[in-house]
């Protein structure tokens, strides 16, 4: 069950085109500018998770299996 009920009777189609127009619509009505926005969080995100990840090894937070 979803938190928002309106989700519910949403398409998964619906709900990313409300999505879409939530991200223009936070960049002043910018569909370019939206994009920018999007593509920045997106490089910022896989940087964040590829630095977390290398950190975890150097630091031997990840335990391999040794057989």
């Amino acid at each position: 069950m979803s938190a928002l009920p309106e989700q519910d009777s949403q398409t998964e189609a619906e709900q990313l085109e409300a999505a879409v127009n939530q991200a223009i619509a936070a960049c002043g009505g910018d569909p370019r500018a939206a994009v920018r926005a999007l593509i920045l969080t997106n490089e910022f995100l896989e940087a964040s998770a590829s630095r977390g990840f290398r950190r975890g090894i150097d630091h031997g937070r990840l335990k391999t299996y040794s057989g």
